[in-house]
């Protein structure tokens, strides 16, 4: 293994890149083989294995979020509630995800109907879509700019509902340059200027929405016979599209709601705690978080990451420590940062081996380990949650962000592990069962490789990610065959010596 690792990343292609893998028996926690496996590397969504562990660790996998709908007084005989309606968000990733037997608006109907079957015909006052249960921040630290209108790197809020998104159409039925945006409720202006591009003219759809702002800016030029195009884009407020679907629900359930939709993001001095002196009406609760951990380790998902941090981190301020630092923070994902800290202590890896920003991965100021990688993956090899981690991780070959990689080979169906892809940044860490049966924990970390061009600008290699699996057929295929001494391609420890144990 050593001898072919260290042969394949010798090529010349990665001159100006650098590796990190550390590879270790599962079961004694020997070194199998390492290089630079004390460095930092960017981990990209491998932080989401932290995360998840981080998540495990302070809530149990059984725990469940609550997303409560209030009344600020009882409805009358006649059914009018004279008052406002409270939504009030928990932090569940999953509201309005949808599933095999759920649609995406099927928890404003349970609480629209609830509402219903009390009597309630009219509400005159205001929808309150209350995200206060966190304070913050929307992004996570080092999130970058250019990524805020995508997606993949939607706002984050304790009322977060269809994964923070809106869908944005531009042409169909025949017209090149309409756009339209779905649901109605993300509350987005369109201002658009798109118009019909000339014979041979080159003007390509762009986007723009300044963070914060709800005008979406549209412009370019397209050909009349274009396809229609269609994006996943970040909801601007979170809270008041959850707000906006629950109004369409009272509507489609006959409740009557004259008042306006207003949205709470910070708590008002003086104002009660939500529960007292308000009339509960009804919960959604959400899958157990072992469920939810298998959605964001499968799919990659950055909100649910961001979300389960900061979930973590309000039980965190809740036991009101932070590692003894004189001055806790106040913005809940920063006590996130500090469960994460205390996890990492627990866990037993060193400091200075795992930094964290946020939870997803989507900054670049994370930085891990490999040798940090596989200690966790160990320590949690041990923990009463380990099988709800193992089968929430892609499986190579079969599902999630592994589904269509190494495919036909050894590792499809058996190795376990979770993806990172960042721009220059590639990463794969998980379990494995080596050829002669050997349960493997593995890390390996690829940053600052650009693939080779040729003049005319075309790759003249594989995707790095055909990179890193290369390397993991490897591990893979590991047996029982004496390893060589160190060289200077990595290093290996040949069983039976005694090597480095978490």
């Amino acid at each position: 293994m050593a001898d072919a690792i260290g042969a394949y990343i010798a090529q010349p292609r990665f001159a100006h890149a650098t590796w990190g893998i550390d590879v270790i028996d599962l079961s004694d926690g020997r070194t199998l083989y390492r290089r630079n496996a004390d460095k930092l590397f960017i981990p990209a969504s491998n932080a989401k294995l932290y995360t998840a562990a981080l998540a495990l660790h302070t809530l149990g996998p059984r725990y469940r979020f609550h997303t409560s709908l209030y009344a600020s007084r009882a409805p009358s005989a006649n059914g009018t509630l004279r008052g406002n309606l409270i939504l009030y968000g928990r932090g569940d990733p999953s509201l309005g995800m949808g599933s095999d037997t759920q649609t995406p608006t099927d928890w404003a109907d349970k609480l629209a109907t609830v509402l219903a079957a009390r009597g309630v015909k009219r509400i005159t006052g205001d929808l309150i879509a209350d995200d206060t249960y966190y304070a913050g921040p929307p992004f996570g630290a080092g999130w970058e700019a250019s990524d805020l209108l995508s997606g993949f790197a939607a706002p984050v809020s304790a009322l977060s509902v269809q994964g923070n998104t809106f869908t944005l159409r531009v042409g169909g039925n025949g017209a090149c340059c309409t756009a339209s945006v779905d649901p109605l409720a993300a509350d987005v202006r369109i201002l658009n200027t798109l118009h019909r591009s000339a014979p041979g003219e080159y003007d390509p759809l762009g986007l723009y929405r300044a963070p914060g702002s709800n005008r979406l800016y549209v412009f370019g030029a397209r050909p009349p016979s274009s396809k229609p195009r269609v994006f996943n884009l970040a909801t601007p407020d979170p809270a008041r599209l959850a707000g906006g679907l629950l109004a369409d629900a009272l509507a489609r359930h006959g409740i009557r709601f004259t008042g306006r939709i207003r949205t709470q993001h910070w708590p008002h001095p003086g104002e009660d705690e939500h529960g007292k002196g308000l009339v509960r009406i009804t919960d959604v609760r959400s899958a157990p978080l072992g469920t939810l951990i298998r959605h964001m380790l499968k799919h990659s998902d950055n909100l649910y990451a961001q979300l389960l941090l900061m979930a973590s981190g309000k039980h965190q301020s809740e036991i009101g420590t932070c590692l003894g630092q004189r001055h806790p923070p106040t913005l809940t994902a920063y006590w996130g940062i500090c469960a994460m800290r205390a996890m990492l202590r627990d866990a037993g890896i060193a400091a200075g081996s795992a930094f964290f920003e946020e939870g997803s991965g989507l900054s670049r100021k994370d930085r891990v380990t490999p040798e940090a990688t596989t200690r966790l993956l160990r320590w949690l090899d041990r923990q009463r949650f380990a099988n709800d981690l193992k089968q929430a991780l892609p499986v190579a070959g079969v599902d999630g962000t592994l589904r269509y990689r190494m495919r036909g080979t050894p590792a499809a169906g058996n190795l376990h592990a979770k993806t990172g892809t960042l721009r220059y940044a590639y990463t794969l860490s998980g379990y494995v069962r080596s050829a002669n049966g050997q349960p493997l924990a593995f890390s390996i970390m690829l940053n600052d490789y650009a693939r080779p061009r040729n003049t005319d600008g075309r790759p003249t290699a594989g995707r790095a990610t055909r990179d890193i699996d290369a390397i993991a057929r490897l591990i893979t295929e590991y047996g029982n065959v004496p390893l060589p001494s160190p060289s200077a391609s990595g290093s290996a420890v040949p069983a039976g010596k005694d090597s480095k144990s978490p």
